[in-house]
């Protein structure tokens, strides 16, 4: 098999993406584990993914081996987990406000030492123990995710900033694509845009935006 380094941290093994695993032998979602060379990559499933769907539509998403990452919205840790094998001297700050997934995510914490589980609501944007960051990942599909965006970067001051958007939790009544032409207006009044991609064919009606905080 070959393996081929796209980004930092982020691996082409035979076409498949995939990260290097920081926890051998444990698996999040029953990803397949490759050992080559005496090293354990784990594939990433880009539909199961939003990031990894970016990724894999050509979207370089700037993470950095010793970034810290504010990731809001991070459910049972699937994508987490591989932004911690990206950021694998960093640290991943890991917010969901469902008690039930969040059970799910502090099982994955607890495997990785660079991922840490916080019960709270984004909205609030209140975390006691996380000074400023250098990178804010964002996956919440609610109709004001702009604001919930903007207001953690206003409070933990980022470099980047990466919004992954559902046109459908904003407004089912409305195309998809009129949603992203106003949600980019919207980000451009606050953020230098980096980048932008559909995730079809992996996930229908999202757009994910990777930004600058100006």
């Amino acid at each position: 098999m070959k393996v081929k380094k796209i980004y930092e941290g982020v691996y082409l093994i035979d076409g498949k993406l995939a990260t290097l695993n920081l926890a051998p032998g444990f698996k999040v979602y029953g990803e397949k584990l490759i050992k080559i060379k005496g090293k354990e990559y784990r594939i990433w499933n880009p539909f199961r993914s939003k990031l990894g769907a970016a990724i894999k539509k050509g979207m370089d998403p700037k993470l950095k081996k010793d970034y810290e990452v504010l990731y809001l919205g991070a459910a049972s840790g699937t994508t987490a987990s591989h932004v911690s094998d990206i950021c694998r001297d960093g640290m991943v700050y890991c917010v969901e406000i469902s008690p039930r997934v969040f059970r799910d995510l502090v099982k994955v914490c607890e495997r990785r030492m660079n991922m840490i589980p916080i019960l709270a609501d984004a909205n609030k944007c209140d975390y006691p123990f996380v000074g400023k960051v250098d990178y804010v990942y964002q996956d919440i599909a609610q109709p004001n995710q702009i604001e919930i965006l903007i207001k953690n970067c206003e409070a933990y001051a980022p470099k980047y900033a990466m919004l992954a958007l559902k046109a459908r939790s904003i407004d089912v009544t409305r195309k998809p694509v009129e949603i992203f032409k106003e949600a980019e207006r919207e980000l451009k009044e606050r953020f230098e845009l980096i980048d932008k991609r559909r995730l079809e064919p992996f996930h229908k009606d999202h757009m994910m935006f990777l930004l600058r905080w100006a």
